[in-house]
């Protein structure tokens, strides 16, 4: 469900512009294919973001302030105490997963896809480093329901990285479906329409993995774009967006309670450059554990 981007520096962008909008996207793809360029390039971008490059929260931070670099909106590292993770895209660049595991995070979730088009660079290094270095990990896929079904977009994220095992550290994968950073709130879905293609993307990865789906979402997104939904309270674990100094976020309706809660957007945690989500897990280790070996 991350830190914030640069624009182009002025060679790529006269480049963009000569190759027009096709260009642009084929530049960004190449501009952060690599970690330490996609390190040295995550910051601000006035008003919108290019295809692909979605991160878990950067739907909230445009809603909230027309800025996928809305600093003000990161809530401050209040629980940091429990069971702690992160979750990592592209944008985080090359990650010490050692010492992210020895400064205390025991979870992680990588970004994998988004849409059927798009495949994180960063994924098939960060997805194998978590798991030799002992952080229990799993994969997310950023959603957009306006271009495929969601049948189509499960099997996509399924068949690139976003399956299950049962190895001891591995868990279920993540529905990432928030406020849409490319255009209206919720993709031109009515709440029905909405309420179909979560249900579509849930039976076929169930039937495909197994498991039960995590939903990451926010309350104002599923409350709105939903229609406060009860369909998934008995089947989805909830992982909350809430950037709050409060004790407890703010749930969606249609969920009993919070798995995972990302606090701020703005954390930080030795062996990642720069910002990055910090998540917390209702529960203990043994109940973590128990999640990612669904028992």
């Amino acid at each position: 469900m991350f830190s914030l981007r640069r624009t182009l520096t002025g060679s790529r962008r006269r480049t963009a512009a000569a190759l027009g909008v096709l260009g642009t996207a084929l530049a960004l793809t190449a501009a952060t294919a690599g970690g330490a360029t996609a390190a040295s390039e995550r910051a601000e971008d006035p008003v919108k973001i290019k295809p692909g490059q979605a991160y878990m929260g950067v739907g909230m931070k445009i809603h909230k302030s027309g800025s996928a670099s809305a600093g003000t909106t990161a809530g401050i590292l209040a629980p940091t105490d429990g069971v702690q993770g992160i979750d990592v895209s592209h944008w985080q660049g090359a990650i010490n997963w050692a010492s992210v595991r020895g400064a205390g995070i025991q979870f992680a979730w990588m970004k994998a896809t988004e849409g059927t088009g798009y495949k994180d660079p960063s994924f098939n290094t960060n997805y194998p480093a978590a798991y030799y270095a002992g952080v229990i990990r799993g994969a997310y896929h950023f959603a957009l329901p306006n271009a495929s079904s969601g049948a189509t977009q499960a099997n996509y994220f399924v068949t690139n990285g976003g399956g299950w095992s049962r190895d001891n550290l591995t868990l279920p994968g993540v529905l990432d479906i928030e406020h849409n950073p490319y255009g209206a709130m919720c993709y031109g879905l009515s709440t029905t329409q909405m309420r179909t293609w979560i249900t579509d993307f849930y039976n076929t990865y169930k039937s495909r993995t197994g498991r039960d789906v995590v939903i990451y979402t926010t309350a104002s997104w599923w409350n709105t774009c939903t229609g406060n939904w009860t369909g998934m309270y008995s089947k989805s674990p909830l992982w909350v967006a809430h950037w709050t100094t409060a004790p407890s976020p703010t749930i969606p309706s249609g969920f009993p309670t919070w798995t995972v809660w990302q606090y701020t957007s703005t954390g930080s945690v030795s062996g990642v450059s720069g910002n990055v989500d910090r998540n917390q897990f209702n529960g203990s280790r043994d109940r973590l554990l128990a999640l990612a070996n669904n028992t």
